[in-house]
């Protein structure tokens, strides 16, 4: 699945010709979408989540390092501010850790904790908004020197990695033009490929909701970086 931020780092392409990033923002209703049923029903955490349920630390741990940088990508691309992320992960798998005895397996384990982090950092966002209007040439553009989200070969261009910076830089605020709601489904949709059952049961909203949400924000994005490259051009 084509990714809006990570496909626009990582692709030589996308750092020689901004259209292909534009592009990557396709219609969903061109993406594949996986079959029903197509997940195994049994739940791979599910042990470790028992050990834990016993007072097992290390077997949280263990979940805890399975889940992190993926929790740390969704974070990261609502939030766009690597020091917000770290906190709001610490008090994620804080959160998680004191409730897991309260998990009954009505869901999966990952679709449980996605939930516990969409939804603080969702209200760590809408508290932030209302405390300070955060600029967008402020927004924090440290992850292109992350090595889980860049390829160091991008590091050791030079040239490239000025592209990469700039690209990083319009992407993020294309992001952040969004509303919450609208940022956290493009986040788990296009950079982590997940479907669109799967965004609803975390979110707790209807598929048609989700889909509603995502033709929308593309929509919103496409214009946004599609007059970022007619700029780019006249400048």
């Amino acid at each position: 699945m084509t990714s809006i931020l990570i496909n626009a780092l990582g692709s030589a392409d996308a750092v020689e010709d901004k259209q292909s990033v534009v592009k990557s923002i396709t219609p969903m209703e061109e993406r594949a979408q996986p079959k029903a049923g197509s997940r195994s029903r049994v739940d791979p955490d599910l042990r470790l989540v028992q050990l834990a349920q016993q007072g097992d630390t290390k077997a949280f741990d263990e979940l805890v390092m399975k889940y992190s940088q993926k929790l740390y990508g969704l974070v990261y691309h609502m939030t766009s501010n690597k020091d917000d992320t770290h906190d709001l992960l610490q008090d994620v798998f804080a959160k998680a850790y004191r409730s897991v005895s309260k998990f009954r397996g009505n869901s999966m384990f990952y679709t449980w904790i996605y939930s516990i982090a969409t939804n603080m950092t969702l209200n760590f966002l809408k508290k932030r908004k209302r405390r300070v209007a955060s600029s967008l040439d402020d927004i924090d553009t440290g992850i292109q020197n992350d090595p889980a989200f860049v390829d160091a070969s991008h590091r050791a261009n030079p040239r490239r990695q000025i592209n990469i910076n700039e690209l990083q830089k319009k992407l993020n605020k294309a992001m952040m033009t969004l509303s919450e709601d609208h940022r956290a489904v493009v986040t788990m949709f296009d950079i982590q490929g997940m479907a669109h059952a799967e965004i609803g049961s975390i979110l707790g909203i209807s598929e048609g909701t989700v889909r509603s949400r995502l033709f929308y924000a593309h929509q919103q994005l496409r214009g946004y970086l599609t007059e970022f490259q007619g700029s780019e051009r006249q400048s």
